[in-house]
């Protein structure tokens, strides 16, 4: 998903009252992803840079000739674009016209000061659209973008061809916060956990020892300047309200709606939730993916593949 930590600690992690001390480690929060930053990525196949209205994008698409309808695949709360690579990798092996993208704050896209909502992401999202030139999507979200591609639908419901998700947090009863400010303070102490965040990154998996790496590739993340105060203001502006209106929406419009969940999920425990999903989507196709947890595109790829070509009617 992206998770910083277990729900639990990640409120610890922003709300403790405790000061503490901001780790000596001076590479964290350390590079401004600014022009000279982007000019020393080197770039995979397809990868590229725009100007949006809220700063730089960092987006990678295969198959553009064939775009009138692409996929796109949506990050979750932190890890960026390339937590979605298997996924990437399959759909443009079929010839897919395939996007991902970095959500402002994340990866390599820029880190605004602005406050990090979904209407934010969204409105990314549609303003990528339109710069490729795509009319329609399929949107696939994970986990935290899953609430990500609820508002696209809120937004630009005419844009939607179908929406898939992939252990969607976006269903869970969560309340904006009463002060959505982020301050210096509440920053520090986020940073004072960074040694620890990449560890946790492995509870994403049932079984992490087949994704040796994985943390050292997120502790990567952590030498940008203003993840820390992207992540606490997603965290801050996260309300339940706006998406349980799209989602009933939803359930009288045209768009196709699948729900995916690792049978062993225990980031995004589905138990919390089912009578309000059944409640509200009662029409959706639903799957389970067996030996899996908060990834089951990664974890049970043959699986995943298998649902998403039927789904995507591939040939």
């Amino acid at each position: 998903m992206g998770r910083v930590l277990p729900l639990l600690s990640l409120s610890l992690a922003l709300y403790v009252a405790a000061a503490l001390p901001v780790s000596a480690d001076s590479r964290y929060e350390s590079v401004t992803k600014d022009a000279a930053f982007r000019a020393s990525i080197a770039l995979p196949e397809g990868a590229a840079f725009v100007a949006l209205s809220e700063g730089v994008t960092y987006y990678r698409q295969a198959n553009a000739v064939s775009c009138a309808t692409a996929d796109i695949l949506v990050h979750g709360f932190s890890v960026p674009s390339y937590i979605w690579d298997p996924t990437y990798d399959f759909l443009v092996s079929k010839g897919r016209c395939v996007v991902t993208l970095d959500l402002y704050g994340r990866g390599f896209s820029d880190n605004p000061d602005v406050a990090y909502t979904d209407q934010l992401f969204a409105n990314q999202v549609l303003e990528l659209l339109d710069h490729l030139e795509i009319e329609k999507a399929n949107l696939l979200g994970l986990s935290n973008g899953g609430r990500v591609v609820s508002q696209v639908a809120g937004l630009a419901s005419e844009r939607v061809e179908q929406l898939i998700y992939v252990a969607s947090s976006g269903f869970r009863d969560v309340s904006r916060a009463a002060d959505v400010q982020v301050s210096q303070e509440e920053i520090n102490e986020l940073i004072a956990r960074y040694p620890e965040l990449p560890a946790g990154q492995l509870s994403d998996f049932k079984d992490p020892t087949s994704f040796q790496g994985w943390d050292d590739k997120y502790a990567e993340l952590l030498v940008h300047k203003g993840f820390a105060r992207a992540l606490i203001s997603t965290r801050k502006n996260h309300d339940s309200q706006e998406l349980d209106r799209i989602h009933a929406d939803l359930q009288v419009s045209d768009i196709s709606v699948t729900t995916i969940w690792g049978d062993s999920d225990t980031v995004v425990v589905y138990a919390g939730f089912a009578e309000k999903i059944e409640r509200l989507l009662p029409k959706r196709a639903e799957h389970f993916v067996p030996e899996s947890g908060h990834l089951p595109h990664m974890e049970n790829q043959p699986y995943m593949e298998g649902l998403l070509t039927d789904i995507l009617s591939l040939d």
